[in-house]
């Protein structure tokens, strides 16, 4: 459980992702609908527009957006690496150049700090270096450190007494640099640790398996923050590692694309085979889209590219994401995680068949 100035988050939780303040097709009162106990915002983009002063001036992210609930902020820092060819890292911070329109910005761990408060969000991140997926060792091992550094310098910056600031842990695909990145942020102490800098490009093997080295040396008591995983094997699969948070674009997206997610896996709607389906989308689902509609009439509506057919499917992944979580609490309630987790991620892959009706 954490505890929040905007109410309790039930953990484990997967978060929404609300890059520029909106959850794709989603009201506040869906995502309240759905179950969604913590969203997350997009430092990066709503630094850029409509500028956090502006959203200072609204009263902050829960007045200006209208979600009244617990809201996390990421420090845009992976936004700015993961734009390499326009930017240039140095010990005072990152020089980037913004995806709207050009111009030149300076990202230092005391601006995304204040750009943070000013943003209101109940957890802020500290400002990190996120390394390419073919980084060698050296550059994982410079790379930590600096970030290391870094969040020493934000939790100096940081002056809001009523939002958390977590950490964040790299070091790659390397043991004694995750292990040396977790004592040096540690050290520094926050209110929560991420792992960051996995699921860029690894295997899923390796992803875990540095996982599992890294989530049990943080600190029990505090949260544990995956970045960036949001299909539902990999999310049941880093729960049983420890972890208490994650987030991912991936159940909005999937729904732009008219893939919709269910327990037997992943269908598409654009296969001609759904144009005369008269059944629910997913039989054991409550959502509006599984009560209301039929999967002939989703599939016409992805089929046309209608705006109603991306924010029905949308609705679905999103309740469908925070469904399994909830399940999920209620099993390690009961002592039955293992078990229950297993049998269900057997389901959702033995019925997922490769080929036209898979969207990858």
């Amino acid at each position: 459980m954490l505890a929040t100035p905007h109410g309790l988050v039930e953990t484990p939780a997967f978060m929404p992702v609300g890059t520029k303040g909106t959850v794709k097709g989603l009201t506040p009162g869906d995502l309240r609908g759905a179950g969604a106990g913590m969203v997350l915002g997009n430092t990066y983009h709503l630094y850029l527009r409509p500028g956090s002063d502006l959203v200072r001036e609204a009263g902050g992210l829960h007045a200006f957006t209208g979600w009244k609930g617990p809201m996390l902020t990421d420090s845009g820092g992976y936004q700015v690496f993961s734009l390499a060819e326009t930017r240039s890292i140095s010990e005072e911070g990152v020089e980037f150049a913004s995806v709207y329109d050009g111009s030149r910005h300076m990202f230092t761990p005391e601006l995304t700090t204040r750009v943070q408060e000013d943003l209101g969000a109940d957890v802020a991140m500290v400002l990190d270096e996120c390394p390419p997926a073919g980084a060698d060792r050296e550059y994982h091992a410079g790379s930590l450190r600096r970030t290391a550094r870094w969040a020493r310098r934000c939790k100096e910056a940081h002056s809001r007494g009523d939002q958390a600031l977590f950490g964040i842990v790299q070091g790659g695909l390397h043991p004694d640099l995750r292990a040396e990145s977790v004592s040096r942020t540690v050290e520094v102490g926050f209110d929560g640790y991420a792992v960051g800098g996995l699921s860029v490009g690894e295997s899923r093997e390796e992803m875990l398996d540095i996982l599992a080295l890294t989530a049990p040396r943080l600190p029990a008591e505090k949260p544990r923050y995956f970045m960036g995983i949001g299909d539902p094997v990999g999310i049941l699969e880093v729960i049983a590692l420890g972890v208490d948070m994650f987030d991912c674009v991936l159940p909005t997206r999937l729904a732009r694309h008219g893939a919709a997610l269910t327990p037997d896996g992943r269908i598409n709607l654009k296969n001609a085979k759904y144009r005369r389906d008269f059944g629910p989308l997913d039989p054991e689902c409550s959502c509006e889209a599984c009560a209301g509609y039929v999967r002939a009439y989703l599939a016409h509506l992805v089929r046309e590219n209608e705006l109603l057919g991306h924010r029905l499917i949308t609705l679905h992944n999103v309740h469908f994401t925070l469904e399994l979580c909830r399940r999920a609490r209620r099993e390690i309630s009961a002592g039955n995680y293992a078990g229950w987790s297993r049998a269900w991620i057997s389901r959702y892959q033995g019925l997922t068949r490769p080929g036209p009706d898979k969207l990858e």
